[in-house]
């Protein structure tokens, strides 16, 4: 298949073409670089299955000629980044989302929508299945991310009542892995970020909120099952295995052998109390649940600063 991948060059875009080459299909991978980096697709140029598209997909999107698929995964993923930039998400989850739509329409392709568990906000059921609609604060300060997503949702499936597009989502929960950004202030890179320079260790609030992990390459896993089912409803993928972010950061500590201590801080507004995905549905109508364990995952993280170090 020849697939268009927007975010290509963003730490999940980037590992999804890789995946998608590996398995045989041309990528057309298509990013404006806000948020993405080019040392994460360096290794792809030169590939000929690989194409670069230095665009912004809330502007039309032009292809010559076939597109089999689209996968829309062009948006900033982190509370720093929605912050600075609240506008630039929403109009990547709102104008990026009906491009794309657009593209998939014309060119009668695939389309598969990078959605998040970020739609359930700071959930009231948990684990969270994909029949929960959420508890969502439009107004604050998470908001432009999470309306944003929720808008992508709802435009992806007019399009396919609508116009017949064929449509897939992934909702997506915490995932982490190399390539991402040092700085970008999830809580993966933050704090292995801090104990690699012996900072002392943030953890928001008491530490008793839980999140779960999955690690990148179980994920990519996951939305490529997606990619070729015929599941046409949004399908969880994550880690359900759950763990508080106090005992997240003992773990970041040992295995990094760091001397940092832990400081606490103020909960930021709307900070989900509870995350952990219901993938009771991945399992059924994808054969998927990951594979990766906590601590052989983190290991290749920690790896990968590392070397981002020198």
């Amino acid at each position: 298949m020849r697939i268009v991948v927007t975010g290509a060059a963003g730490f999940l875009g980037s590992h999804l073409s890789d995946r998608l080459i590996a398995e045989g299909h041309e990528v057309v991978g298509v990013d404006n670089l806000v948020t993405g980096h080019v040392r994460n697709i360096a290794h792809l140029m030169g590939n000929r299955a690989f194409r670069f598209l230095h665009h912004d997909v809330t502007e039309y999107i032009f292809l010559d000629g076939p597109v089999d698929a689209v996968l829309h995964f062009a948006s900033p993923a982190s509370p720093i980044d929605y912050l600075q930039i609240p506008i630039q998400t929403l109009k990547v989850g709102a104008l990026g989302t009906h491009k794309a739509l657009g593209l998939s329409r014309a060119k009668k392709a695939r389309f598969l929508l990078a959605s998040t568990s970020e739609v359930y906000g700071d959930p009231l059921v948990h684990p969270q299945p994909e029949s929960y609609w959420g508890h969502v604060n439009p107004i604050g300060p998470r908001g432009c991310y999470d309306e944003a997503k929720r808008f992508a949702e709802a435009m992806t499936i007019a399009y396919r009542n609508f116009h017949g597009v064929e449509t897939r989502i992934v909702r997506i929960f915490n995932t982490y892995g190399p390539r991402m950004r040092a700085n970008d202030g999830r809580i993966v890179p933050s704090l292995i970020s801090q104990a690699l320079s012996g900072e002392p260790l943030t953890v928001f609030g008491d530490g008793t909120q839980t999140r779960s992990f999955c690690f990148v390459s179980d994920l990519v896993d996951g939305i490529y099952r997606l990619l070729l089912s015929d599941q046409t409803d949004p399908c969880n993928i994550g880690n359900p295995s759950e763990m508080t972010v106090m005992q997240f950061a003992e773990t970041i500590r040992r295995l990094t052998s760091t001397a940092s201590t832990i400081v606490h801080k103020p909960l930021p507004v709307d900070d989900p109390r509870q995350r952990r995905p219901d993938i009771t549905l991945a399992k059924a109508k994808l054969g998927w649940e990951p594979k990766v364990g906590l601590e052989e995952g983190l290991a290749a993280t920690i790896d990968y600063f590392r070397a981002l170090r020198g």
